[in-house]
């Protein structure tokens, strides 16, 4: 049985359909990339799998579980953890302060836990006093990376998460989620950059007109000549 099990789903916003019929699973411990191109509903179907997104049809089961008409605040008690592409941080906060926030479900927060985080995420860890605002783009998708694995989650919820870095910076944050797979989080990402995120992922789907249109491993869909020719550049 699939960790995330998407089935026949269609979801928007209001009355407007996005997605039509997407299926998407990912196994305990996978790593898989949603790419396409822009307007494919890609986030959408990010968002429909949080409660954000307005689930207009389908199911969706998480760990045996489903979550088909869960929204935000019960999700994230199953097990999930989402960074959104904006505005992921409080800005106004400390580091620490943020990262508290990201375990805010927690009775009490282990101190191991923030610790951690501070191993996984060495830029931040001489940081925790330093307001979330004054960060690089780079720093702060980190942190955000960070309050979302306060919660130890079994399944991490990525949306573009090098959308705004510098050029140079993008294998580092690849290099990070790489690490969080490592260590046995499963990782759902949606990705622009999608021969990076097909390069480094276990299995992707490529996604058009609100529907499925590819599946297969990273590798497969790299060497696909048809989503090459379409959806690669070549």
């Amino acid at each position: 049985m699939s960790l995330l099990d998407v089935s026949g789903l269609d979801a928007g916003y209001g009355e407007l359909q996005v997605l039509s019929d997407v299926d998407l699973t990912v196994a305990d411990g996978e790593y898989v990339a949603i790419v396409g191109p822009n307007g494919a509903g890609k986030s959408t179907a990010m968002k429909s799998v949080f409660g954000i997104a307005d689930r207009q049809g389908g199911t969706i089961t998480f760990d045996g579980t489903d979550i088909t008409s869960y929204p935000p605040e019960t999700v994230i008690h199953e097990g999930l953890s989402y960074v959104p592409q904006t505005a992921n941080v409080f800005p106004s906060l400390t580091v620490d302060e943020n990262l508290r926030l990201g375990g805010y479900i927690l009775d009490e927060i282990p101190t191991a836990r923030r610790e951690a985080i501070f191993e996984r995420f060495p830029v931040l860890a001489n940081r925790g006093n330093q307001t979330a605002g004054t960060l690089s783009g780079g720093q702060q998708q980190m942190l955000a990376m960070g309050c979302a694995l306060m919660l130890d989650p079994d399944l991490l919820l990525l949306d573009e998460p090098s959308a705004g870095l510098a050029p140079d910076l993008v294998g580092e944050m690849f290099d990070r989620i790489d690490d969080v797979n490592d260590a046995g989080t499963a990782v759902l990402v949606v990705e622009q950059n999608a021969k990076e995120a097909l390069r480094r992922c276990d299995r992707g789907y490529v996604l058009a007109n609100g529907e499925n249109r590819y599946e297969g491993s990273g590798d497969d869909l790299l060497n696909d000549e048809e989503v090459r020719r379409q959806f690669l550049g070549g």
